[in-house]
């Protein structure tokens, strides 16, 4: 996993914490950011470095393993499977939606309104975006 991408959980999110991580690690890996055979930062290391209880991130990574994404070992920690599933057109399609619903959520408690938050998604240059990368099933 190099370098080591940025992982934000935020408090004010209605999203909980373990899912906002979980969501994070999921597109990475999807998206080959993190490496199949890349190991996952250590728990408790990752619980610190978010300020989160080790049981959010011991459930994210739970998740990660029944999606078929990550495997754990005790002792050796959690790696990336070799081959984790690609999304299917339709699960991005889904995904995007619900992203874009949270999004637009945030954006009206902001006090803007929907132009607004379209207008600030359209002018979001390549740059300020975190993961650039298209991700399509095979």
């Amino acid at each position: 996993m190099n370098p080591r991408p940025t992982l934000v959980v935020t408090a004010n999110d209605p999203t909980p914490p373990y899912e906002q991580l979980r969501r994070q690690l999921d597109d990475l890996i999807r998206c080959h950011v993190i490496a199949p055979g890349d190991r996952l930062p250590p728990m408790r290391q990752l619980a610190g470095d978010l300020a989160l209880a080790v049981g959010t991130v011991a459930r994210a990574y739970r998740e990660l393993e029944l999606a078929g994404l990550v495997h754990s070992r005790r002792g050796a920690g959690t790696r990336v499977v070799d081959h984790p599933p690609l999304l299917s057109d339709s699960e991005r399609q889904r995904l995007l939606r619900q992203q874009a619903i949270a999004y637009l959520r945030h954006a009206l408690l902001l006090g803007a309104d929907r132009q607004a938050a379209v207008d600030a998604v359209q002018q979001a240059s390549a740059e300020e975006v975190s993961f650039p990368r298209v991700c399509r099933s095979a």
